[in-house]
Parts: structure tokens; C-alpha cells; sequence
């Protein structure tokens, strides 16, 4: 049966550098989904003390918790790619993220250690698909001139997540004395955001064909073009360089560069509001200067910066912000010309099966980023310094480097997208 037409859009050719009224409000709806599972990720990590303390894990547990998302998002990912693209976008951001709001709500009720890595994994599940949805959306509906811009403004959410959610979610920890608390919130969040989606977001069939392929084949399809290869490599040495640093900036901080607990909150908090300002100035600059000369100034000073922030000494509070803020705002913002420039290499009738593998190696990254440092980093004596972490800084600098050398074999994708345009 033929596909079912996309309700009127507006006309991007004549409009290629502003959103008008419609596009705002579904940018604004994208990028409420990415914030709440983007906070439900990155809350689990600074409640590490009171899971120990109130579910009796051990550090190696805490890690499984925390890893459990990632592995459980690359893995649904992996199996669902296949299929994403023979159903309207909508009706697989309804599921997912309705699944995704009722794990949250397993998460905050979680009695033991088994039931939360359970809930952990249900989480990483849905909103894996649910993230993949949301950029395959953006390739669909907005053209190659606005998609810097947009991914800017949905991207953005990680920044808010960072800079207002996180404080939140531990202020709602210590008011209750539980770490449940943070997660009820979420699910409540999520199940609010649902609702909008359900009433507000337009049916979106464009990218169907009237001939429904074979899911293995398409999934075959996918991974068989060299260039869609390339672009996965490409996307997996970029996220290792940011992630294998992230989780372990704030513990070093403290051990080896003499700030306390208190200080962290600043250095997060300016950090966060650096990003969530730089962030829409990079997509402004990929969609006026181009995708290929934003993430090689982007990558290459997150490169400088990872090996800064790795080798830090005892530093000021002052320096502490302002190497924090840079590294974050460089290497946050060098995703932004990397997602554009991915979205461009995707064929478009293969483009949702596509991001679903591509969110699968990030989450694979995100996942598996963590453990490798952690098994580099160690102690000189209990609650000493940490030793290792400069090691792990000249690996993700590695990473940082092969990011770059692979950028310029990514090729835009041949078949226009008939939604939108052609792709310039």
C-alpha cells in the first residue's frame, strides 16, 4: 500500500537560513525528548555514594549500573535498525519513549541491585531508539542549510541536562534523603513529553516507499556500503575521545588537582552554560561556513585540550573552570559538524535504519569508553591521586586525531532526499 502522504511543509528553499513557527515547535518537542533521557543517563553517575550506601553495591556493580544504558542502547539500536524506517517516525517515538518513561519509573523503584540493572537496561533500550528517531526526523524534515542548526538547538539539551537538570536531580536527592527521588521526577518528565508527542507531533511517512523491503535485507543494505562503514568508524573514534575523559574529569579534579566536592558543582554548572551558549554558535557556523572546516577547528583544539585537562596539576579553582569549559565546548561542539555530516552521508530512504546504527556505535562508545579507563586508571594509595588518567588522555587524543584523518573520507549520499530537497 502507498505510503500516506507528510501533512504540508513549509518552504525551506526560500527560508533555508530561519525556522518559522512549525519547525520551531518540532525542534523544540526533539529536543524535550533528548533532555529527559539524556538527564536520565547522566544522573545515575554523581548518585554513585548513596547507591553504594543504600542498595549495598560495590564499585564494580556501580559500573555495571552505569555502563547497563549505553550497552542495552547500542544493542536495540543494532536490532531494530532494520525496521524503523517501514513505520512513521511517530509511531516509533510514541513506543519508545512511552517504554522509556515507564523504565524510568522501574529505575525509581528499584529494590536491589538486580532490579536496577534490569530498569538500567529497559532504559538503554527505548531511549536508544527514541535518540537514533530524533536525528533520523531532522535528516527528514529540515535541508542540508538548517540541519547545523537544528541539531544545535536539539543538541542543546545535553547542556541543559548538564547545567539545570543534574543539580536538580541531586537537590531532590539530598531533600528526600533517597536516590529514587531523581528518577520518580524523570519519569513524571518523560510521561509529560510523551503526551506532547502524541498530540503535537505530525505524522512524518515521507521517507516509505510503497514497497516494504525484506528488514534483513535492508539491515544488509545498511551495513554493506562502504561509505555508511566509514562514516561508523567515524563517529566511533569521535565519541571514544570524549568519553573516555568525561567520567573521570570530576574525580581527578579532586584527587590530583586539589579541588573539593563543593568546587565541583561551579565547575559543572559554568561548564554546562558555556557549552549550552557555544553549542547553537556552532550550528549557526556549520550551516554558513560548512560541516568539514567547523569539526576539524572543533576536534583539533578537543584534542589539545583533552591532553590539557589529562595533565593538570594542582590547579586554582579559576583554571579548573576555565580548562573544564573549553573542553567541554570543544568537544561537545565537534559533534554537532560530525552529526551533520553523517546525516548527509546516509542514503535518505535508509537513513532512520541508518542512525539507529549510528546511535548504536555512540552508545557502544559511551558504554564501553568508561570501563577501558577505568581499567588504565588506579590509585597511588587509597584516596590518593589517581595514576593513569594522562594515559587515557593520549588514547583519546588518538581517537581525537583518527576522528580527523577519517572525516575526509566521508562522502555525501548520491540519492536526493525527495522530502526535503536535494542535499547540497
Amino acid at each position: 500500500m502507498p505510503a500516506e502522504p507528510d501533512p504540508p511543509r513549509p518552504n525551506v528553499k526560500h527560508r533555508a537560513s530561519t525556522f518559522d513557527r512549525q519547525q520551531w515547535g518540532l525542534l523544540l518537542l526533539l529536543a524535550a525528548i533528548n533532555f529527559t533521557h539524556i538527564l536520565d543517563f547522566v544522573i545515575v553517575m554523581p548518585l554513585g555514594d548513596p547507591l553504594r550506601q543504600q542498595l549495598k553495591i560495590n564499585p564494580q556493580q556501580f559500573g555495571m549500573v552505569v555502563s547497563a544504558y549505553g550497552i542495552a542502547a547500542m544493542i536495540t539500536g543494532v536490532l531494530s535498525s532494520s525496521l524503523v524506517d517501514l513505520y512513521d517516525r511517530k509511531t516509533i517515538l510514541v513506543g519508545a519513549f512511552g517504554g522509556f518513561a515507564l523504565a524510568t519509573f522501574y529505575c525509581g523503584v528499584a529494590p536491589s541491585f538486580l532490579h536496577l540493572l534490569i530498569a538500567r537496561c529497559l532504559t538503554g533500550l527505548f531511549g536508544g531508539m527514541a535518540s537514533s528517531c530524533v536525528m533520523a526526523v531532522i535528516g527528514d524534515v529540515f535541508p542540508d542549510g538548517q540541519r547545523g542548526r537544528a541539531i544545535g538547538v536539539v543538541t542543546s539539551s545535553f547542556a541543559v541536562a548538564s547545567t539545570i537538570g543534574l543539580p536538580i536531580g541531586l537537590w531532590l536527592a539530598l531533600y528526600f534523603g533517597n536516590w529514587n527521588a531523581p528518577f520518580i521526577a524523570i519519569g513524571f518528565l518523560a510521561v509529560g513529553v510523551w503526551g506532547l508527542v502524541v498530540l503535537f507531533m505530525p505524522s512524518l511517512t515521507g521517507h516509505r516507499t510503497g514497497v516494504r523491503v525484506n528488514p534483513l535485507r535492508q539491515f544488509m543494505t545498511v551495513v554493506q556500503k562502504s561509505n555508511h562503514l566509514w562514516a561508523f568508524a567515524f563517529m566511533l573514534a569521535t565519541v571514544f575521545g570524549t568519553f573516555l575523559i568525561v567520567p573521570y574529569i570530576a574525580p581527578y579534579m579532586q584527587a590530583n588537582c586539589g579541588r573539593s566536592a563543593s568546587d565541583l558543582p561551579i565547575v559543572y554548572a559554568v561548564a554546562g552554560f558555556c557549552t549550552l551558549i557555544s553549542l547553537n554558535l556552532v550550528g549557526w557556523a556549520t550551516d554558513r561556513v560548512g560541516a568539514k572546516p567547523v569539526f576539524l577547528t572543533c576536534a583539533g583544539g578537543a584534542v589539545l585540550m583533552t591532553l590539557v585537562i589529562t595533565n593538570l596539576p594542582q590547579v586554582s579553582l579559576m583554571v579548573a573552570v576555565v580548562s573544564t569549559s573549553v573542553f567541554m565546548v570543544l568537544a561537545s561542539g565537534r559533534m554537532i559538524p560530525a552529526q551533520a555530516m553523517m546525516l548527509r552521508a546516509a542514503e535518505p530512504a535508509l537513513r532512520g535504519a541508518f542512525m539507529n546504527l549510528n546511535t548504536s556505535v555512540s552508545h557502544f562508545a559511551v558504554a564501553v569508553g568508561p570501563l577501558i579507563t577505568g581499567a588504565i586508571v588506579g590509585e597511588e594509595f587509597t584516596g590518593g591521586p589517581l595514576t593513569g588518567f594522562p594515559i587515557a588522555g593520549l588514547i583519546a587524543a588518538a581517537c581525537g586525531c583518527s576522528a580527523l584523518v577519517l572525516m575526509f573520507g566521508l562522502r555525501p549520499a548520491l540519492a536526493p532526499n525527495s522530502a526535503i530537497g536535494s542535499d547540497a
